[in-house]
């Protein structure tokens, strides 16, 4: 790839560039900041319930460290850029890597999850097992591409669709990113019905066949590396990597963290653990142990380890990412930085083994799983079958059902898959409040008049 074609101020909607005080790529990251979108990360579940005692991360608090983390490691590898490949590039771009592209990468991981529904990962499979165990009345409904990524709804396709897609009444674009952010948060730049496992690009799929065009012209506009055109592949971009980095080193330790908060984990196990990864990647271990003997608060401790922990973390991923800039640059690494990591130092390994075990199966995180399964896949099961009846078969129960739908999630003129389409961004759009408000109405668990 040329670096000085894998980033481009082209934006979806086609409006004219405008001049402004800001950078086009800070503006994107002001764009999403207030969109509504991202307004509702800060009522959707990270890991632990929503709301408790105790103040854990929801999806906007674990978005925006991201973001901090995105642009620490953008702004270096820029300045890698900038410094070791100075004579290849143009003047734009060298002011790009040495200014821009830590905007970007922070802009990136602001919005990566901005697609994720509600309660987490129970979510996305709620949508997804809704449409395979009603197979017999549906499937018929669409074609091949389309029922693969209904069956295989993802939250990273999705967010290029709530990035994107113009709702009904509302503009082009939707809230019309550089394709140079949208590019840096395609982890799987790939057709529903190329997914496969085990191939760091094809482990899910990044666009819906409603956002395909759109997809197309982001990868023409970054020049991404084609694969296939039937189905469609690309390899990943190059800023991915560093999306997926930080987002990666903030969930594998900050769920650690909330854990020792909720008293799930023990002090002792906390600290140790995050103390071995300190120590294996610093040089002055002694000035950190005297710094952490000399703070007396079990849960100030956590956090200075915690905040040397991301340190450490950010200092190997630029390493990585630097020794294997070539292989990233012609789409042939096989592997995520921090799983690189993890197999060259067994401590992150065993911290993502320990949260496996007394985390991710920790009783109220399988509850709150449970639960938002059952609402989410309930809200489908209330609205789909009556978004797919025709004008004949439309019964009175149906029209009070999808009276409850917003009007730009209805695609009234459009095919049966817009139209399915249309009601899960509705459902995967709500926060835990509201699609547990709306559950427990619809089905009469709740009865009387709320605003």
């Amino acid at each position: 790839m040329n670096l000085n074609q894998i980033f481009t101020n082209q934006r979806t909607g086609n409006n004219p560039h405008t001049k402004a005080s800001r950078t086009d790529f800070q503006r994107d990251f002001d764009r999403i900041i207030f969109s509504s979108a991202f307004r509702r990360l800060q009522n959707k579940t990270q890991v632990f319930p929503l709301p408790g005692s105790v103040f854990v991360h929801n999806r906007l608090t674990h978005s925006l460290e991201v973001s901090s983390v995105g642009r620490s490691l953008g702004s270096i590898i820029g300045e890698f850029i900038h410094d070791n490949f100075k004579n290849d590039l143009t003047e734009d771009s060298r002011n790009f890597y040495l200014h821009n592209l830590g905007n970007v990468i922070a802009a990136g991981c602001l919005c990566h999850d901005i697609g994720n529904p509600a309660f987490g990962h129970s979510g996305e499979d709620a949508i997804a097992s809704y449409f395979d165990r009603n197979e017999s009345a549906l499937k018929s409904k669409f074609n091949e591409k389309e029922w693969a990524d209904l069956v295989n709804f993802e939250g990273n396709a999705n967010a290029i669709r709530v990035l994107a897609q113009q709702q009904q009444g509302k503009d082009a674009g939707g809230i019309q990113l550089t394709y140079t952010t949208l590019a840096s948060i395609a982890k799987y730049p790939c057709e529903a019905v190329a997914k496969k496992k085990g191939t760091v690009h094809r482990k899910k799929f990044g666009f819906f066949q409603n956002e395909k065009d759109i997809f197309l012209e982001i990868a023409k506009g970054t020049n991404l590396i084609s694969e296939s055109e039937e189905p469609y592949i690309f390899k990943r971009h190059p800023f991915v990597w560093l999306v997926e980095a930080a987002d990666d080193i903030c969930y594998n330790i900050i769920d650690m963290e909330d854990a020792h908060r909720l008293g799930i984990v023990s002090t002792a196990d906390c600290k140790n653990l995050f103390f071995e990864l300190v120590k294996s990647e610093t040089d002055d271990v002694e000035r950190v142990e005297r710094k952490l003997n000399s703070i007396s608060n079990e849960n100030e401790q956590i956090s200075y380890l915690r905040a040397k922990v991301i340190n450490a973390l950010i200092n190997k991923s630029v390493e990585l990412y630097t020794n294997n800039f070539n292989a990233i640059l012609e789409g042939n690494l096989d592997k995520g930085l921090l799983d690189i990591y993890k197999s060259e130092n067994s401590i992150l390994q065993d911290i993502e083994s320990f949260s496996k075990e007394k985390i991710y199966n920790h009783k109220a995180v399988v509850e709150i799983e449970n639960a938002g399964y059952n609402v989410m896949y309930e809200l489908l099961d209330h609205f789909i079958p009556s978004i797919l009846k025709s004008e004949d078969q439309v019964k009175s129960y149906d029209k009070k059902a999808l009276k409850l739908i917003p009007k730009q999630f209805i695609y009234e003129n459009g095919t049966d898959y817009q139209k399915v389409l249309g009601v899960i961004d509705f459902v995967s759009g709500m926060t835990d409040n509201y699609a547990t408000d709306l559950y427990r109405k619809i089905k009469g668990i709740d009865i009387g008049m709320t605003m």
